[in-house]
């Protein structure tokens, strides 16, 4: 959809599509556009049935899953998305409105935030967002935080273990596909097949870890950075979560999709590191934080590369990343190599 529909956006209003995942069942489409005179974001939100994704990124009526179709209206609604983390200077945008269309669809307005984009973010604005969830997460661990989530039935109930349990991986995995052959040393394969093989013991771990409240989306399009502190974008997935999570997402979506030069990947990994490790001060000792971080990331990503040689062997829908296949596979080394290590590290 090139342009929101007339009953929201007049035709001589500009509307400016924005990015997002075109997969997502949810999201009809968001833009830059006016209302009532002010800059605003509209994002349309679409109930089950009626987006055109694949399976795998279908909305859902049902409020715990990962993908429920309503849990960002909620978010806005409740002041939940505003006000979770603004102790720590997390914030989220203004909401202006929620339309309840006679579609069925809800549209979402937000004001327009003026603040640099995260994409192009620098090591030092990485290591404040990380210090800053690691404050928000170490108020999320107390009794408060405990109570404040068991007011909203619209939580994602465990987004991390049914997100990734729902990627589409098709076995038997082709490891030794001559594009992965060409791009990525066979001991890094070999790692990458026991994470793979050992998912479910991957998973079990994360939930031995102390839980909060997880955005389970930050990186860099989710961000601005306006002059007086960081702005927090789409909370379709907020919910309870592992500790380590939101900050290992910070690193290795970054780099896994290209958005910033991966030479500055092991200074990002340092600097998001030692900034939640800050944040979070003693609510957690420091070295089950190390643990959880490498841990949830291994959690999120153990799918990723076995979806990459599906599609290499010809699966389609899989996956969104603007590169080339090539690229793409040579681009991603560094990150799966730093997954590798991870996971090694945490399973010890």
């Amino acid at each position: 959809m090139t342009r929101p529909p007339l009953d929201l956006v007049p035709a001589e209003v500009p509307a400016h599509p924005l990015t997002h995942n075109p997969l997502n069942g949810v999201t009809g489409g968001i833009w830059r556009t006016r209302r009532d005179g002010r800059p605003a974001v509209l994002k349309l939100i679409t109930p089950p049935g009626g987006g055109v994704g694949p399976v795998h990124w279908a909305a859902s009526d049902d409020p715990g899953h990962w993908n429920y179709w309503r849990r960002e209206v909620e978010a806005y609604a409740s002041g939940l998305a505003g006000t979770a983390w603004a102790d720590a200077g997390l914030a989220a945008p203004e909401v202006l409105a929620i339309d309840e269309r006679p579609d069925g669809t809800v549209a979402l307005w937000l004001a327009d935030v003026d603040g640099r984009l995260g994409t192009p973010g620098t090591v030092d604005d990485f290591a404040d967002v990380a210090r800053r969830l690691g404050t928000a997460h170490a108020d999320w661990l107390t009794d408060r935080g405990t109570r404040s989530a068991d007011r909203y039935d619209w939580l994602a109930r465990d987004w991390l273990c049914d997100y990734t349990s729902s990627r589409p991986v098709s076995e038997p995995v082709p490891w030794d596909h001559p594009v992965a052959v060409a791009a990525w040393p066979a001991p890094l394969r070999e790692d990458l097949r026991r994470l793979w093989e050992e998912r479910h013991a991957v998973l079990a771990a994360t939930h031995r870890l102390p839980r909060t409240l997880c955005h389970h989306d930050v990186w860099p399009d989710n961000l601005l950075l306006p002059a007086d502190g960081p702005v927090l974008l789409d909370w379709s997935f907020v919910g309870p979560g592992p500790i380590g999570e939101d900050a290992a997402n910070l690193v290795l979506d970054t780099f896994f999709d290209g958005l910033v030069d991966v030479a500055l990947l092991p200074d990002v990994v340092e600097a998001v590191l030692d900034g939640y490790l800050a944040g979070l001060g003693t609510a957690v000792d420091p070295a089950l934080v190390v643990r959880a971080v490498r841990l949830t990331g291994a959690a999120k990503y153990f799918w990723l590369a076995p979806v990459m040689l599906n599609r290499a062997g010809g699966a389609t829908g899989q996956t969104y990343d603007r590169r080339d296949e090539a690229a793409m596979f040579a681009g991603r080394l560094p990150v799966l190599e730093l997954l590798a290590r991870w996971s090694a590290e945490a399973l010890g």
